[in-house]
C-alpha cells in the first residue's frame, strides 16, 4: 500500500510539474480601450546603439524579454525571427530584452554563437519591473500605438500568437 501511494503521489508531482512547463496558450488581444501605454524606453543593443521604443510608433512591436539560460526563451527565439521575417513589411517589429544578470559579457558571445535577426537590448531587473517581469519568457505584443495589446509569461504557443500579431498588423494606424 505505502509504495502504491508513494508511486501515485510521484506521477501526480510529475503531471502537477509538466504543467508549468508545457506552453499555454496567450489570452486574446485586448480590446483597444483597454489596453494601456508601454512604458517607454530607450536602451543600448550590443553595439552601444540606442533602441528606443517611441521610435517604433505606427509598427506593431513584440517585446521579448529573454535570457541565454532560459530553455524556453531558446525555443521562442526562432519563432520570433520567423515572424519578423513574414511580418516585417507589414508593420511588425521585434525587439529582444536580454535579462542575463552577467550583461553583455554572457550576452554577446551567446549572439555570436546564436544570431537573433531583431535588435537586442539590455534590460536589468528595474527596467523588467517596469514591465511587472518576474520570471522570463514573458512576451509583450505592443500596438501600433504604443499600447500593451497582450503580455504572456511563459512560452506562447506559435500559432495563437502569430494569429495575434496579425489580428494586430489589420488594425489601422491613427
Amino acid at each position: 500500500m505505502r509504495r502504491n501511494f508513494t508511486g501515485i503521489a510521484m506521477i501526480l508531482a510529475l503531471v502537477s510539474a509538466s504543467s508549468f512547463m508545457l506552453p499555454h496558450a496567450s489570452a486574446a488581444v485586448a480590446g483597444a480601450s483597454a489596453r494601456r501605454p508601454a512604458p517607454t524606453f530607450t536602451l543600448k543593443d550590443a553595439d552601444g546603439a540606442p533602441v528606443s521604443l517611441a521610435a517604433y510608433k505606427g509598427k506593431v512591436v513584440l517585446l521579448d524579454f529573454w535570457a541565454t539560460w532560459c530553455t524556453g526563451c531558446k525555443v521562442e527565439i526562432p519563432w520570433y525571427m520567423e515572424f519578423q521575417e513574414k511580418y516585417s513589411g507589414q508593420g511588425l517589429a521585434s525587439i529582444g530584452v536580454a535579462m542575463d544578470d552577467e550583461g553583455w559579457q554572457k550576452v554577446k558571445p551567446y549572439l555570436a554563437q546564436h544570431p537573433i535577426t531583431y535588435p537586442i537590448v539590455l534590460g536589468d531587473a528595474a527596467f523588467g519591473k517596469r514591465y511587472g517581469i518576474t520570471a522570463l519568457p514573458v512576451t509583450l505584443l505592443i500596438d501600433r500605438e504604443g499600447r500593451i495589446a497582450d503580455s504572456h509569461a511563459g512560452m506562447v504557443v506559435k500559432g495563437a500568437w502569430e494569429e495575434e500579431i496579425q489580428t494586430l498588423l489589420r488594425e489601422p494606424a491613427r
